[in-house]
């Protein structure tokens, strides 16, 4: 953006740039991803995420960040079918652009990119504010 204002990104300090306030902090952000499938919403520092054999979801607590190309979310999940003692992290980045999910013909404004522990998945997300393009029922 810097050189958008005739500046020299290179010469662009910390102080200077401009962090990501794509997403409001009272939107929810809904997120998703195939193979295997996921997915969930964040609002505010609760974050829930589902699978198709957690279908209600396991709730955690998240960090939220707002970093100059994007935002993350961070926070720790039970990943052993809730079984205390399985901890892994949770760290979701994302990114705005647009994102298709590969299986519909939807495109969504933003791209997900969600490590959890050791796995490292890739999916969309929208808000309400910002929706998807597309068939609401493909």
């Amino acid at each position: 953006m810097a050189a958008c204002n005739g500046a020299d990104p290179a010469n662009v300090t910390a102080d200077e740039a401009e962090v990501f306030d794509g997403i409001a902090a009272d939107e929810t952000l809904y997120f998703g991803g195939t193979e295997p499938f996921w997915g969930g919403e964040v609002a505010g520092t609760r974050l829930t995420y589902t699978t198709p054999e957690d279908p209600e979801g396991q709730t955690i607590t998240v960090k939220r960040f707002a970093g100059l190309g994007g935002m993350s979310f961070s926070g720790e999940m039970d990943v052993a079918g809730n079984v205390a003692g399985n901890v892994a992290a949770f760290d979701m980045a994302v990114t705005p652009g647009d994102c298709s999910d590969g299986m519909s013909d939807r495109t969504y404004p933003f791209s997900i990119t969600l490590q959890l522990g050791d796995e490292l998945r890739t999916g969309c997300g929208h808000t309400d504010a910002q929706p998807f393009a597309g068939d609401p029922n493909p």
